[in-house]
């Protein structure tokens, strides 16, 4: 295809785990197919964490606009409802200058929101989530198992931020947040053709990539921007503040561990975050696989190539 035929293209959506190189794909296909991409991440959208977010560099969003990457201060909260409304104003925008569209990232609930629409959950409640912040995690997943076993399963219970928007919703609403979550607004959903493609690679080849990553983040300066976030008030935003890296970083300036352990530390819960990823996409996406093979990049192209050319001919 080349871009005078490329005009209309569906909606072009890239997910999978972290360090799959999602985003040197997304910007290979955006010089093909004269595409601006629209960033999928919870944490991409906060000015100054660049080092922990793997951000696109300066070169790259220079050579292809890149959007919901620095919209917030640190201190502002960001949520699914509000990528959603951001989201399709960007479409909207980019479709006018008669641009295509991909959409790349890992946050998969942004991705399941975007197309499903968006749940009836309420808003949060500062008051009760204080609250809940200074309760024991053992209690608050004491109080998920007697009263939503369902989510209880699912959730990932080292975090504590899921767990306390789970319990907070039940506290609210006096209904679990697994029904409330399976309440899909289909109104909000996307009314768009589109394409979702799932990357992802070897095992050991995903851990390499990672611990590499990593050791980059930590040589680029990941120590120096976090105590300058600190400065801007990080820690008033809970959810960036649970964002590897950042967090054990945070705990490194304390003095809780040594230089050397954070990074190993890092490299562990990254690596844990991969996995968790993975099978989220399994399961809670509808996504054409493409495996990555090591030092690979045109194959995975021509794969994407043709799954577009398929979809745009069944239009």
């Amino acid at each position: 295809m080349d871009k005078t035929q490329n005009k209309g293209l569906p909606l072009i959506l890239i997910g999978g785990q972290t360090a799959t190189g999602k985003s040197e794909i997304a910007i290979e296909l955006a010089q093909q197919f004269d595409a601006e991409i629209i960033s999928v991440d919870s944490m991409q959208v906060y000015r100054r964490m660049d080092i922990g977010t793997a951000k696109p560099s300066k070169e790259e969003r220079e050579l292809i606009p890149h959007h919901l990457i620095d919209i917030l201060d640190i201190t502002e909260s960001f949520n699914a409802a509000e990528f959603v409304r951001l989201a399709n104003e960007k479409i909207t925008e980019i479709k006018s200058r008669n641009k295509n569209i991909i959409m790349c990232g890992g946050t998969g609930l942004y991705f399941k929101a975007f197309l499903e629409g968006i749940g009836e959950a309420p808003p949060q409640d500062n008051h009760l989530r204080t609250e809940l912040e200074s309760i024991p995690l053992e209690i608050l997943l004491s109080e998920l198992k007697e009263k939503d076993p369902q989510t209880y399963l699912k959730i990932d219970r080292n975090n504590p931020r899921r767990v306390i928007r789970a319990v907070e919703v039940l506290r609210l609403t006096g209904k679990p947040f697994s029904e409330l979550r399976s309440e899909w607004n289909k109104n909000t959903a996307v009314k768009f053709p589109y394409v979702y493609i799932g990357l992802k690679r070897d095992s050991f080849d995903l851990r390499q990539r990672i611990n590499e990553r990593v050791d980059k983040m930590f040589k680029t300066g990941i120590v120096e921007e976090t105590q300058k976030l600190l400065e801007l008030d990080l820690e008033q935003n809970p959810t960036a503040m649970q964002a590897i890296g950042y967090k054990q970083v945070v705990e490194y300036l304390r003095g809780l561990r040594s230089l050397e352990e954070t990074i190993n530390l890092v490299k562990i819960r990254t690596w844990q975050y991969a996995r968790r990823q993975l099978t989220w996409f399994k399961y809670q996406a509808n996504m054409e696989w493409i495996k990555i093979d090591k030092n690979e990049s045109e194959e995975p192209i021509a794969q994407i190539l043709e799954i577009i050319r398929k979809k745009s001919e069944e239009r």
